[in-house]
């Protein structure tokens, strides 16, 4: 039961961010104060919060708690997973990913922004931009999410000094800008105070934009963008029903009864009958919805394979050229190495053929590599056993990802942004 009426946003205004900085900045501290100020708290949940706070003796609510659910994060004071919470208010459905801000966690912070549709950066107003920060700030524009909020937390520890917030937002727009960040929004914050989080603070009457939650609530996200791509997850056979759809997640565009689509790998093509989903059919499919799309023409249709707009296919790719993020632990990525990819819904063996160079995440300098190591991330040539078909990840962030695959273990070992298909 929760403290207040639950309230039910709209299921078509699903928010996914993601939140960044560096260590001891706040960033659960801000998750914990935008789940408790927005009534999105269980009872049980705030009695514990209440309980545990009082047994340390804090005069104050320990919000961390509330997402460093790791006993090594309790231990340590600091994230080290992706910890992902889910909340809403009456205008909109909220999946937060709290990543970690230590460097050794870079694979973390990869994998807990690559599905985000924003990414909240907090900085410290006592220490301005750290090199932690730079490095968030670097792989959001890396992963090309496509809005970005400055956070500047702890104002209540610079007197809400109006110069100390102006002075980080002009250092840190002049950092960015080699960055390619479109959508960037600066927003002075106290997290422990709950000041200008999910209300407005009268202690900063110089600042005259929204709260962080107002600006959360209100930010456009449209993912009706490019050319229609529905990479097949399964298809749907009621034989009783003489029903066939082929089912998967939109990934680029829309679609709609009527319109022409292209199947690969067989090149043929059909008219599209229906879109249907679990609620019902729909006059028109959009990213990033999860439909069934009934075709006029009997199609051997079957998962990895891809339907997409007649006249902007994807490319059929045996060569990639990529940027990764390595993750294993146990071995670097080095030429010769064998590996699955996954690429969408289909999985194909494949081969590093050349690691080429290694890219400084703070700097933003690249350099020439033999090798990647745990958390590096740089550009290599893959070798495909069979083709997948993709986009620059530029142009689609679904169709132009992919994760490697160890063989041996099925373990994830590496994230895959693709810069050329050939």
């Amino acid at each position: 039961m929760t403290t207040t009426e639950p309230v039910f946003a709209p299921a078509d205004s699903l928010l996914r961010f993601a939140t960044a900085g560096a260590v001891d900045d706040g960033k659960s501290t801000l998750i914990g104060r935008l789940l408790h100020d927005s009534k999105s708290l269980l009872a049980d949940q705030l009695e514990q919060l209440e309980v545990a706070s009082k047994e340390r003796g804090d005069e104050q609510l320990d919000l961390a708690m509330l997402t460093d659910g790791l006993r090594a994060e309790r231990e340590q004071g600091i994230t080290i997973d992706v910890a992902h919470r889910y909340f809403e208010t009456a205008r909109r459905a909220f999946i937060i990913a709290d990543t970690p801000g230590h460097a050794q966690y870079t694979r973390n912070m990869v994998t807990g922004a690559s599905t985000a549709d924003l990414a909240i950066v907090l900085v410290d107003a006592r220490n301005g931009l750290t090199e932690q920060s730079r490095r968030h700030a670097v792989l959001a524009g890396l992963l090309r999410v496509p809005r970005l909020v400055l956070a500047v937390n702890k104002m209540d520890l610079v007197g809400y000094d109006e110069s100390a917030f102006h002075s980080i937002t002009a250092e840190f727009a002049a950092f960015t800008e080699r960055l390619n960040l479109q959508d960037v929004t600066a927003i002075p914050i106290s997290a422990l105070r709950g000041d200008n989080v999910v209300d407005r603070s009268v202690t900063m009457p110089w600042y005259e934009g929204p709260s962080l939650l107002e600006h959360l609530e209100q930010v456009e996200v449209t993912d009706e963008t490019g050319p229609f791509r529905l990479p097949v997850q399964y298809a749907i056979r009621a034989q009783d029903e003489d029903y066939r759809g082929y089912a998967g997640q939109i990934a680029g565009g829309s679609i709609a009864p009527g319109e022409e689509v292209l199947h690969l790998p067989s090149g043929m093509r059909s008219r599209v009958d229906a879109v249907d989903t679990a609620d019902g059919e729909l006059d028109r499919g959009r990213a990033p919805q999860s439909v069934a799309l009934r075709l006029a023409e009997d199609i051997d249709v079957g998962r990895g394979d891809v339907l997409c707009a007649v006249g902007q296919p994807p490319v059929a790719a045996e060569e990639l050229t990529a940027t990764v993020c390595w993750m294993s632990p146990k071995s670097a990525l080095t030429p010769g190495t064998r590996v699955l990819l996954k690429h969408t819904t289909r999985v194909v063996k494949a081969i590093v053929t050349e690691v080429r160079e290694r890219l400084d995440v703070t700097t933003l300098e690249r350099g020439p590599a033999e090798s990647l190591e745990l958390n590096d991330i740089g550009e290599v040539a893959i070798r495909l056993a069979q083709p997948v078909f993709c986009d620059p990840y530029e142009r689609n962030r679904f169709t132009g990802g992919a994760v490697l695959i160890d063989e041996s273990s099925h373990a994830t070992v590496g994230a895959v942004l693709i810069r050329e298909a050939h």
